[in-house]
């Protein structure tokens, strides 16, 4: 299936090869050009491009950071790209900014470019029965690969311009991973970055593509909100929304009592499920004002329909709280830690 440029890396830095510069301004390159001949940096112009040879991948950070003093004007109006030693181009030109971050930490872009990375699985429960109804899915990096921390690595997609790319193959990598281990019927809870769809007609094609080819029924899935960024634009998020649902999928709004994630928001989206942000959750049982607001949600959601899942439960008496007022679901530490390979007889073969 062909992907737009968002969600196409670049390939991995070669040890020489060529930098490639435009400028909405060609007299800001030739200038620029004239200040890099003077420090002794190996460059020419053609065709409204200046090109720069670099004999190591070590010499890029310093290079970049030259750049950036010396250049006339904004930088925000830079772009580069990078080339083989044969000036075959790699991909579309992206800002500065951007070729910046991804020049400065190779192993990140590595992860990204190659899919090191796996999905753990983390239970969550029916609270009426104690029953597994569903797997949230939990990004962790492949064993023999680079270390990374997931938060760190969402934030260099997002700096570096690669968190489309990074979340759409996120989502993958779970579905794969959840027709391996999982029975029909079982839920799977998978994040998603609404920044990262900019139209979800044709973003999620084929994460829909792939569903269909594991034999996993949409039905099963339920992608959530994750509350990482602010919400400025609840129609496109609504729209998100709406395509999830137009294909069958459940989806889900997390960590509501956080940050932008609020009552208010949920009533304008409507989830099939709201998560509760651990915050709320942590020794509610010794909190009457926390016990308070969490009613509060479990009663507005009810009356949308909204299904309610409590996170962090870590002790026995939180878990008992959270049941005593009316919470549907409930995830944490004390019910399963994510594991590569989920412990549960009565959902697993």
């Amino acid at each position: 299936m062909n992907q737009c440029s968002s969600c196409t890396a670049l390939p991995d830095l070669e040890s020489s090869g060529y930098l490639l510069f435009t400028h909405t301004t060609f007299s800001v390159l030739r200038e620029l050009h004239y200040h890099m001949l003077q420090n002794g940096y190996n460059s020419y112009t053609q065709d409204n491009t200046l090109h720069y040879y670099y004999s190591a991948v070590q010499t890029l950070g310093p290079f970049l950071d030259f750049i950036e003093r010396t250049l006339p004007g904004d930088p925000v109006e830079l772009k580069g790209t990078w080339t083989g030693k044969d000036q075959q181009t790699h991909a579309n030109m992206i800002n500065f900014h951007q070729l910046k971050e991804r020049i400065s930490r190779p192993s990140f872009m590595t992860v990204i470019n190659n899919e090191q990375f796996t999905h753990h699985m983390q239970p969550i429960i029916q609270l009426n029965t104690g029953e597994v109804m569903g797997y949230e899915f939990l990004m962790r990096p492949q064993a023999d690969a680079a270390p990374f921390r997931p938060d760190q690595l969402f934030s260099f997609s997002q700096q570096s311009g690669l968190q489309s790319l990074l979340d759409n193959r996120a989502r993958i990598a779970s579905i794969k991973t959840s027709a391996k281990y999982l029975k029909p019927g079982t839920k799977r809870f998978i994040n998603f970055l609404p920044s990262s769809i900019y139209d979800p007609d044709h973003c999620l094609l084929s994460t829909f593509a792939i569903a269909r080819s594991c034999g996993i029924s949409t039905k099963d899935l339920v992608f959530e909100v994750v509350e990482t960024e602010k919400f400025d634009d609840l129609e496109h998020l609504l729209r998100i929304f709406q395509t999830f649902q137009s294909y069958g999928v459940r989806v889900a709004l997390d960590d509501l009592g956080s940050g932008y994630s609020t009552i208010d928001v949920m009533e304008e989206l409507q989830p099939h499920y709201v998560k509760i942000d651990r915050s709320l959750v942590d020794h509610c049982d010794q909190d009457i004002k926390k016990q308070q607001r969490l009613e509060k949600i479990v009663s507005r959601a009810g009356s949308y329909g909204i299904i309610t899942l409590a996170e962090g439960i870590e002790r026995s008496e939180e878990l008992n709280c959270v049941r005593e007022l009316g919470f549907d679901l409930a995830q944490g530490y004390l019910i399963g830690k994510p594991k590569a390979v989920p412990e549960s007889p009565s959902i697993l073969d």
